[in-house]
């Protein structure tokens, strides 16, 4: 086996900022939201060659704070050729998706913008031949939907929130799901985790969001608390959570082995 063997993988965090604790964690896997970000990442991942790895995505939500907006397609295409020129250092597309949350888009035409940027990057995932880190909130029907009839078969849904019914078709799809700290204080989420087989998740911290206490920054260190609470959830040992979510995360992001 090799370096991964032993530790864990986050799936997907944000890393804007140089400082982070990494207890037990071999690589993380680094998402954006939006252009301007790109860059960056690319320089995390030559200043932590085979510890960080750089994912392209334009989010679904575009701004910050109370600019925060539905996604247009211009805020992707001049970048296009950004994949292409990273295409080699890339080992993802994400973070992409849909999100339909009401006070963020709530008219038809938000959400087809939204699914006219999601499926274009969906489409370059396919060819460039890499996996997508996916988001999705108050859309997992329309999000797996999409990504079932472009016919991804790499795919992570990160967070994700949606029904059992619909994580369900997501699974026969062969996607993966992935839970960060904040699950541990979801009991709806137990029930998602319960039914979704172990093969079919990977672990993730969503750094520096999504950490048990919000007004506490969330690091990729706290990987161990999602993967005390799987084990938890499904009545098996830690050891076997991290075994088996590395193997899952190395599987689905083929470029980490390399």
């Amino acid at each position: 086996t090799n370096i991964m063997a032993r530790g864990f993988i986050d799936c997907h965090c944000h890393l804007s900022a140089n400082e982070f604790t990494q207890a037990g964690v071999k690589a993380l896997v680094a998402v954006t939201e939006g252009a301007s970000e790109f860059e960056k990442v690319i320089q995390l991942s030559k200043t932590y060659p085979g510890f960080v790895f750089p994912c392209f995505g334009i989010h679904p939500l575009q701004g910050s704070g109370q600019d925060l907006h539905s996604v247009k397609i211009q805020d992707l295409e001049p970048f296009l050729p950004l994949f292409q020129k990273y295409r080699a250092d890339i080992i993802a597309v994400g973070e992409i998706g849909l999100d339909f949350t009401p006070w963020f888009a709530n008219t038809t035409q938000e959400h087809d913008e939204q699914i006219k940027v999601f499926i274009k990057q969906l489409e370059i995932s396919k060819e460039l031949d890499l996996p997508v880190n996916v988001h999705s909130r108050s859309a997992a029907k329309v999000t797996i939907a999409t990504m079932k009839e472009l016919g991804i078969r790499q795919a992570l849904l990160h967070n994700f929130a949606g029904k059992p019914s619909v994580a369900m078709e997501g699974v026969q799809a062969g996607f993966c799901f992935s839970f960060p700290p904040a699950v541990s204080k979801n009991e709806q989420r137990a029930k998602l985790i319960r039914q979704i087989p172990l093969e079919h998740i990977c672990l993730e911290t969503d750094s520096p969001a999504l950490g048990i206490d919000k007004h506490v920054r969330n690091e990729p260190g706290n990987i161990m608390i999602c993967c005390e609470y799987i084990a938890k959830v499904k009545g098996i040992s830690s050891d076997v959570v991290m075994e088996v979510t590395t193997q899952n995360a190395l599987r689905l992001f083929s470029k980490l082995k390399s």
